[in-house]
């Protein structure tokens, strides 16, 4: 299976041994049996390793954890938190907005689009990769959550002074095994309406990543994104 995906090649190279894996064959026929039977599966299969085709292995330099993609017609894209352009933005990212104005002094855009975060090393990945049209969670526990664990894995392993923004109890449960003692870990509650209020608010995550980036000579995140995005 590894010889026909197309995956940035950093991290080819560290998750190659996963799709030859008994998991990643069963997911693999899980999902076309999923498609044979009409299933919409969201995002778009070009999209489902998005977050880390746009986040090279060797690029990464901040980490945020999601739980599966978003359900609804046009949104997902690969990228968690993440909408395509001209999609509403949803409550969780317009909460992460409102915490950047507050930390960043951030203009929060007419959009939900995180690609320039991407682009600049910020690799925005679900714990799983795929979803079904108006079925939240439809895909958990197939086989994705030991994949996005080996990516982590091997950051945790292969890469020094990373920022894992943990936010809510799956990814802080997903981020158990990151080593703080290597990398800066940030917790904090969910985003969303439901949790934003008891700690995610005041939280100062994306300045203290920025802070932390400058003491181990990195580049610092430009976390404005441009007003509009084609």
């Amino acid at each position: 299976m590894s010889n026909r995906i197309k995956l940035e090649p950093g991290w080819l190279q560290q998750l190659e041994p996963q799709f030859d894996q008994d998991y990643m064959q069963q997911l693999r026929a899980f999902l076309r049996t999923r498609t044979k039977a009409g299933a919409q599966i969201y995002p778009a299969a070009k999209n489902i390793f998005a977050a880390l085709d746009h986040t090279p292995f060797e690029h990464v330099r901040v980490v945020i954890i999601g739980q599966d993609p978003y359900h609804g017609p046009g949104q997902a894209h690969g990228l968690c938190f993440s909408v395509q352009p001209g999609v509403p933005v949803p409550p969780s990212l317009q909460n992460i907005y409102r915490e950047l104005h507050s930390d960043v002094a951030f203009i929060p855009p007419q959009h939900g689009c995180l690609l320039p975060w991407a682009a600049q090393g910020v690799l925005l990945l679900n714990a799983v990769l795929t979803v079904e049209r108006g079925q939240a969670g439809a895909h958990q526990n197939r086989g994705w959550e030991r994949f996005t664990d080996a990516a982590i894995a091997a950051l945790n392993a292969h890469r020094d002074g990373l920022v894992f923004m943990l936010w809510g109890s799956y990814a802080q449960r997903k981020g158990s095994i990151v080593d703080p003692q290597r990398h800066l870990v940030l917790q904090a509650p969910h985003p969303s309406p439901l949790s934003a209020y008891r700690g995610f608010f005041g939280c100062r995550h994306f300045s203290r990543a920025n802070h932390w980036l400058r003491q181990h000579g990195h580049d610092p995140i430009d976390w404005q994104l441009p007003p509009t995005m084609a």
